[in-house]
C-alpha cells in the first residue's frame, strides 16, 4: 500500500496526480467493497471535484498540509450535503445540513473526501458485526471480523480504498480495528480533537480518532485536525500541536516503558504473548529502560465502562423519536416513539441503552453509576501515577488476533473483554496507539497499543514512529 507521504512525493514530483490516484481508490472501493463491506456511502463526484482542485493546487504551488490526501470519514461523523447513517436503520436516509469540524478542517487542508465508512450501529460493538448494513469483513481474511466500532475506516485503509480515514474511539474503536486491520490508529487524548459534529454515544468518553498506513501519514492528519473549538464545550484550550517537526527525531538515549505485571496478562493468546515480547524487546534495543506497574483497578475497567458508557448512551440516545429527525414509524395505535425505536434500533444498541436505563434509575443510580465515576476517577489517578515514573505504557491492543465472524456474536460479555486494554484510555482519558507489530500464524495481523500522559502526543508518536520504522 503507497502512503500518503509516498503520495506527496511523487505528485509533488509530477509523477502523478490527485485525479488518477483517487480513481485508483475509486476503482478498488468499486471492486473490493462488495465483499469488505467497509464503505456505506461513496463521494465520488465531490471528491473529484476536490481533486482537481488539489491538482491545480499543486501546479499553482499552493499545496496545502493534507492536499489531494484520500480520506474515508466513519459514518457517525457529520458530512453537510452526505448521508450520515451511525450504521443504523433509524438514520438510513438522514443528510446533515451541516459539516462536523474535523471535516471543515479536512476540507480547508486540501483533504479529498472519498466515503463514508461502515460502524457497529451508532458506534456500539468491538467486532462491526453490529452495523443495520452488514458486517465489515477483515481484508486480510474475509472470513474474519477486522474490529469495531470503526472497522469500516481501518478496513478501508488496509484495503487501499483510500489513504488514511477518521473513526471515533469511545473504548477502543479505532485502536482495536487498527490491530485487527494491520494499520496504525490513534486515539488523542479527550478534548485534544473537537466531537462538534460527532454523533454522540458516551460524550464524556468519545474521541475521534485517526487511521493510516504509517505513523507519518497519522501524524499529518493529527497535526490538521487538532486544537481548541468553542463550538465543542469539551474542546481542550491547549495549543495546537505540530507532531510531524519532531516526529523523526531520536529517542532519548534512555526512556522509561512501563508493562503490566505477567498476572494481568493471564488471559490472553500465546500468539498475542509473542508478538507482544517481541515488540517489548524491540523497545529495549530502542533504549527502553522498562518498569512494571499493577494498574490498580484493571478487573473494574470492563464494569466501570460499560456502566458509563451505557448511561450516557441511554441519554444521547433518547433524541431519536421520531420526531425530529430520522426515520418515522407509526404503530396500528398510532403511537410513534415506541415504534420507531423498536424497529429502527438494533439489538445491541437496545441492550446497551437498558443498562443505561437501569443503571441510571431511581434506586440503582448510587450503587451502579455514581460508584463507577469513583472508580473512574481512581483509574485516572493510577494513570497519573504511573506516568510519574513511565514515558508510555505498553499493552497488547487485544487480548487475541482477529476472531471469527459470528465466533462471539451470541456471547456479549465474551465481546466486551476484547477491549480489556483499551478501554482504561478513555476512561483516564489519555492518547493512545495501536501500531501493526506481527502476524498470527495463520497470518492475521496482531498490534500493540502505547498510551502516554495526556497531551503528550508529541511523545507518543515519536516512540510509535522509531518502533514502527516508518
Amino acid at each position: 500500500m503507497k502512503s500518503y507521504t509516498a503520495f506527496r512525493a511523487e505528485r509533488t514530483a509530477n509523477k502523478t496526480t490527485c485525479a488518477a490516484t483517487l480513481e485508483q481508490f475509486l476503482s478498488t472501493i468499486e471492486a473490493k467493497n462488495p465483499t469488505i463491506n467497509a464503505i456505506l456511502t461513496v463521494n465520488a463526484t465531490e471528491a473529484r471535484a476536490q481533486a482537481a482542485e488539489s491538482d491545480k493546487r499543486f501546479q499553482d504551488g499552493t499545496a496545502r498540509a493534507l492536499e489531494g490526501m484520500v480520506v474515508a470519514v466513519k459514518d457517525n461523523i457529520s458530512t453537510k450535503g452526505l448521508r450520515t447513517t451511525c450504521g443504523s436503520k433509524i438514520l438510513e436516509t438522514f443528510v446533515p445540513i451541516y459539516d462536523a469540524t474535523v471535516v471543515e478542517l479536512l476540507k480547508n487542508a486540501g483533504a479529498v473526501i472519498v466515503a463514508k465508512a461502515n460502524l457497529d450501529e451508532f458506534a456500539m460493538g468491538s467486532s462491526n458485526e453490529n452495523s443495520a448494513f452488514g458486517a465489515v469483513r477483515n481484508p486480510v481474511n474475509t472470513d474474519y471480523v477486522p474490529g469495531g466500532s470503526s472497522g469500516g475506516s481501518a478496513a478501508a485503509v488496509a484495503a487501499e480504498m483510500c489513504h488514511t480515514a477518521l473513526g471515533s474511539d469511545t473504548g477502543g474503536s479505532v485502536r482495536l480495528p487498527a490491530a485487527f486491520c494491520g494499520t496504525v490508529g490513534l486515539k488523542p487524548t479527550y478534548g485534544r480533537v473537537s466531537r462538534y459534529g460527532l454523533v454522540a454515544y458516551g460524550s464524556s468518553l468519545d474521541q475521534i480518532g485517526q487511521f493510516g498506513e504509517s505513523v507519518e501519514d497519522v501524524a499529518m492528519l493529527y497535526d490538521a485536525l487538532n486544537g481548541h473549538d468553542e463550538r465543542d464545550a469539551t474542546s481542550s484550550h491547549h495549543t495546537q500541536q505540530r507532531t510531524l517537526t519532531s516526529l523523526k527525531k531520536p529517542l532519548p538515549t534512555s526512556f522509561t516503558v512501563a508493562t503490566l505485571p505477567d498476572e494481568q496478562l493471564a488471559g490472553c493468546d500465546t500468539e498475542v504473548m509473542r508478538v507482544y515480547r517481541e515488540t517489548l524487546e524491540r523497545l529495549k534495543a530502542l533504549g527502553a529502560k522498562v518498569i512494571t506497574h499493577e494498574m490498580k483497578y484493571m478487573s473494574a475497567v470492563i464494569p466501570t465502562y460499560y456502566i458509563v458508557a451505557t448511561a450516557e448512551a441511554s441519554s444521547n440516545l433518547s433524541r431519536y423519536d421520531g420526531v425530529r429527525y430520522g426515520s418515522r414509524k407509526i404503530g396500528a395505535d398510532g403511537e410513534v416513539t415506541t415504534e420507531t425505536r423498536s424497529q429502527g434500533f438494533g439489538a445491541e444498541v437496545k441492550r446497551r441503552i437498558m443498562i443505561g436505563n437501569y443503571v441510571l434509575s431511581s434506586g440503582y443510580y448510587d450503587a451502579y453509576y455514581t460508584k463507577a465515576l469513583k472508580v473512574r476517577r481512581l483509574i485516572y489517578n493510577d494513570y497519573k501515577a504511573m506516568f510519574k515514573d513511565a514515558d508510555v505504557f505498553l499493552t497488547p491492543a487485544a487480548p487475541t488476533p482477529p476472531f471469527k465472524i459470528g465466533e462471539k456474536s451470541a456471547d456479549p460479555l465474551a465481546m466486551y473483554l476484547a477491549d480489556i486494554f483499551t478501554v482504561s484510555a478513555n476512561l483516564g482519558g489519555v492518547p493512545g496507539i495501536s501500531v501493526p507489530a506481527g502476524t498470527s500464524a495463520n497470518g492475521l495481523p496482531i498490534g500493540m497499543q502505547l498510551q502516554a500522559n495526556h497531551f503528550e502526543e508529541e511523545k507518543l508518536l515519536n516512540v510509535a514512529y522509531h518502533l514502527l520504522g516508518k
